[in-house]
């Protein structure tokens, strides 16, 4: 692969990686994003700035592969303490009892 070629895909790779904006009226680039255009345009022409670059790209598309398998093996992780103990009771077959004073009108 050409370098050029080679620093627009490694370009392109970095950017899928990066969490997905939301679109606005002008579009602008992140701080992040022009921080990466100039570091592309300006050092990335030596070997060893573009292989850092390029296990910053693997780095990142392994965080986001750790997240996405940690949200799928851990589903109560971000739910309420109490939430997680009915749905957990739910999961064997229990329905927990209502408490006294709570839902009452």
């Amino acid at each position: 692969m050409s370098q050029p070629a080679r620093l627009r895909s490694l370009y392109r790779s970095l950017l899928r990686e990066l969490p997905p904006r939301p679109l606005t009226s002008t579009n602008s680039r992140s701080p992040l994003h022009e921080k990466l255009r100039q570091s592309f345009s300006n050092d990335v022409s030596r070997e060893n700035a573009l292989l850092q670059a390029e296990q910053l790209m693997h780095y990142l598309k392994a965080q986001r592969q750790y997240t996405t398998l940690l949200e799928r093996y851990n589903p109560g992780m971000n739910m309420e303490e109490e939430e997680r103990i009915r749905l957990s009771a739910r999961r064997v077959g229990m329905n927990l009892p209502q408490e006294y004073g709570r839902n009452q009108v």
